[in-house]
C-alpha cells in the first residue's frame, strides 16, 4: 500500500499507531507521502471506513484480505498498473 493521503497518518496515529513520527532507535525514518509498507487488511479496512483508505497495489495483496474487505473495495482503491 501506498501512502498518499495526509490523513492516513492521522487515522492510524488516533489509533495509537503512529506511523509517521520517526525513530531512529528502531531505524525507522516515519513514513512519508509516497512511501510503501504492508498494511493488515483489517487496519486498511479502518481507513477505508474513515474515508482514508491508502492506495492498494492488487499484486502485492494477499488472497486472505478477502475476508475483511471485498474486491471491489479494493479495486476502487488500486494503483493503476
Amino acid at each position: 500500500m501506498r501512502s498518499g493521503d495526509r490523513r492516513l497518518p492521522g487515522v492510524f496515529q488516533a489509533a495509537g499507531n503512529d506511523l509517521s513520527t520517526p525513530l531512529p532507535e528502531y531505524g525507522f525514518p516515519g513514513l512519508k507521502p509516497g512511501d510503501r509498507w504492508c498494511l493488515c487488511a483489517m487496519r486498511w479496512k479502518e481507513a477505508m471506513d474513515a474515508g482514508a483508505a491508502p492506495p492498494v497495489i492488487l499484486d502485492a495483496t494477499h488472497v486472505a484480505a478477502l475476508e475483511f474487505v471485498s474486491l471491489e473495495e479494493l479495486k476502487a482503491h488500486a494503483l493503476a498498473a
